[in-house]
């Protein structure tokens, strides 16, 4: 075996470890645990409050978009954190990737503006 692979067993023997005891626990769980169904214990509860109507009412894909977007310039953002701890040591060529960087975030953001994305109502 190669000695670059050998670093790498440890780890491999943990991972087979873990997943087996997870895999175990939740089927010797799943055997031996109570199965006691009922009305009351099968129905959705939230704080207390009587159900009312179907839980399975359609979201408006405006919110899904919109947290989908969130998401997305969120993640962005994250880049900027290395950049700043390095601006320094990046000099002028790095102030000008991230220039460019944030050019094409600002493009994206301004194409999803005009499209009327961020708009709620219609």
């Amino acid at each position: 075996m190669d000695s670059s692979l050998k670093i790498y067993l440890p780890i491999l023997l943990q991972l087979l470890l873990v997943l087996g005891f997870v895999a175990v626990n939740m089927l010797v769980t799943h055997i031996i645990g109570p199965k006691r169904n009922s009305i009351a214990k099968d129905s959705s509860f939230e704080c207390g409050i009587e159900v009312e109507g179907n839980a399975r009412i359609p979201f408006s894909v405006k919110y899904f978009l919109i947290a989908i977007l969130f998401v997305l310039f969120d993640v962005e953002l994250i880049f900027l954190y290395p950049w700043v701890v390095n601006y320094l040591e990046l000099g002028f060529k790095g102030f000008f990737e991230m220039f460019l960087f944030i050019a094409i975030l600002l493009v994206g953001f301004i194409y999803i503006f005009k499209k009327g994305a961020l708009k709620w109502e219609e």
